[in-house]
């Protein structure tokens, strides 16, 4: 195994690496007592402030309530269900719904993510959950899973005490989960929408405000102040933008945005199906064997950062190679730290080809020095001692070879080549005398009617044995 450090700059025609040319962008100050902005794809953080610390996070919990809920239900929100009393009655912002009324579950949803429904959390949680207690604690588990080592969940709305927080990192890893989630991502782009006669507008103002918003969740209590988490696409690269205890949270939000997209664009660092590299290939007629990126690598770079590509490869191959399979790796790196890494595949398939076959000894072994041997001594000398065989580098069919001249082997003048199969021949039987075009002689006596006259044997012709004329079988 051969293990290449490439300046990427070099395969871009730039030297001496892969330097990144963006607007010089100055982080904007912020309000917020603590604050991330992250690249959804990579989660690289491009900015942070205080962004391990735990604080209260009011409604931007219902994204977590949301992810959960949506996770357990699966894809189909049409089932209707019984509203229990138990989930009516919650303070604060509210769908208002009535013990017994029927609900479908996509309402639910979206009263939840949309309208900011305490009551319609609390639905969920039981629902899904049975009680809420049990829905809690999935919540608290999918954080877990998600890595929020500094978040805790006491219940589905973000009403709860001092055991209900989250860090802003946190969030931002959470909130890169809703967007893989469609159901919840279609539901934090939305609007507006009317379902079930209820007309819901989502409390975003972003949605409206910066070009290329995509959701996600608002909130706000007296204990936490202002929450938002917001996220926005341009040019293919997603980023999520979380503010807790924000006075100017929509303005900041812009300018979190604004910065990410403007001094850290997202760079494509090898294209799927982009080749990378050549192997040394044995045992087939194709001398190299090329392998390509197995998926897009991209990463968002900030000014005057290098990328250097690390290329795992084997020193050689065999053949065969199969189009799709391994070959190696690559990383990219942008000093020591790792960026992105994809595997190598085969660009193509090669088989394994010139697989020969050979006596032991040759038969030219066995023939006075002195005297050249006959062409008819040849043949017989080499069918005592076996034909040469050699595997056809197109099709795989063999054929008897004349090894001295290279061309197949023919019969003594006047007679016939048979063949190993029906209808197959190197050359068509030739008329006595070798002089004439092909046609019916005394050793080919007759044809099976559809045959072409005077020609070659076709696929149903039956050729007799040379020595004496046989009738047709």
């Amino acid at each position: 195994m051969r293990r290449q450090l490439i300046a990427l700059g070099m395969l871009c025609g730039l030297l001496p690496g892969f330097v990144v040319h963006t607007h010089a962008a100055e982080a904007p100050a912020v309000s917020a007592a603590s604050a991330v902005l992250m690249d959804a794809e990579t989660g690289r953080v491009l900015y942070a402030h205080n962004e391990q610390e735990p604080r209260a996070i009011a409604s931007t919990t219902k994204l977590m309530t949301a992810l959960v809920a949506a996770e357990y239900l699966g894809g189909d929100l049409s089932e209707t269900v019984e509203i229990k009393r138990e989930w009516t009655g919650i303070e604060g912002t509210s769908l208002y719904l009535k013990p017994g009324e029927t609900i479908t579950l996509k309402t639910l949803l979206y009263g939840l993510l949309l309208h900011s429904g305490n009551d319609a959390a609390v639905a969920l949680a039981g629902i899904c959950g049975g009680e809420v207690e049990t829905f809690v604690g999935w919540m608290n588990q999918r954080a877990q899973d998600l890595g929020m080592t500094n978040t805790h969940f006491s219940d589905p709305n973000g009403l709860g005490d001092e055991n209900h927080y989250a860090s802003a990192l946190d969030m931002a890893k959470l909130g890169v989960a809703c967007l893989q989630n469609p159901t919840v991502a279609e539901i934090l782009s939305t609007r507006t929408i009317t379902l079930e006669g209820r007309q819901l507008t989502n409390h975003n103002k972003l949605l409206w405000q910066y070009e290329g918003c995509t959701g996600m969740k608002t909130g706000y209590t007296r204990q936490a102040g202002r929450t938002l988490v917001s996220s926005a696409e341009r040019n293919g690269q997603t980023l999520v933008c979380v503010t807790l205890n924000d006075r100017d949270d929509w303005n900041d939000h812009k300018a979190l945005l604004d910065y990410g997209f403007s001094a850290f664009p997202r760079q494509v660092l090898a294209e799927e199906g982009e080749e990378l590299g050549r192997v040394p290939l044995q045992g087939s007629l194709l001398h190299m064997a090329s392998v390509e990126a197995r998926e897009t690598v991209a990463y968002p770079l900030k000014q005057g950062e290098e990328v250097t590509m690390e290329v795992d490869l084997p020193d050689q191959a065999e053949a065969p190679v199969v189009q799709g399979e391994i070959a190696g790796s690559v990383r990219f790196l942008v000093g020591s730290r790792q960026v992105g890494q994809t595997y190598l595949v085969w660009s193509g398939s090669a088989r394994r080809d010139v697989v020969k076959e050979r006596p032991v000894d040759s038969p030219l072994d066995f023939l006075p020095q002195s005297t050249p041997p006959t062409y008819e001594e040849m043949l017989s000398l080499f069918s005592k001692a076996g034909t040469v065989s050699e595997q056809n580098g197109r099709d795989g069919r063999s054929s008897a070879k004349d090894p001295l001249r290279g061309g197949s082997v023919l019969p003594p003048p006047g007679g016939n080549l048979h063949t190993t199969g029906p209808g197959h021949s190197e050359r068509p039987a030739r008329s006595p005398g070798g002089t004439g075009g092909p046609g019916p002689g005394p050793n080919c006596p007759g044809r099976r009617a559809g045959g072409p006259a005077g020609g070659p044997p076709g696929a149903d012709a039956v050729q007799a044995p040379r020595g004496g004329d046989h009738p047709v079988r």
